[in-house]
């Protein structure tokens, strides 16, 4: 492991606060159980410039990330025909 990367492990936080302070919510029924998260974050560069960074829970692999991106892509395009402007 290089010199930068222990650094950048070192700088690692759990995002738990942050995703609250911004309002991110989810309704979890009593009976259901949350097994894995990604989270994508809009980052401000100290210069101005975003960046967008991912997250994932511990012990996902690749092919379940991608899976869950794809999966929320797809939940949040509009059904069939919603984009359709003709009159």
């Amino acid at each position: 492991m290089t010199r930068e990367e222990v650094d950048a492990v070192a700088r690692q936080q759990e995002l738990g606060d942050v995703i609250n302070e911004l309002g991110v919510r989810q309704q979890i029924d009593p009976d259901e159980k949350i097994v894995g998260a990604v989270v994508l974050l809009t980052v401000e560069e100290p210069d101005g410039h975003l960046s967008l960074r991912c997250a994932w829970s511990e012990g996902m692999s690749w092919i379940e990330r991608i899976g869950l991106l794809r999966a929320a892509e797809r939940a949040e395009l509009p059904a069939d025909g919603a984009h359709d402007w003709r009159v």
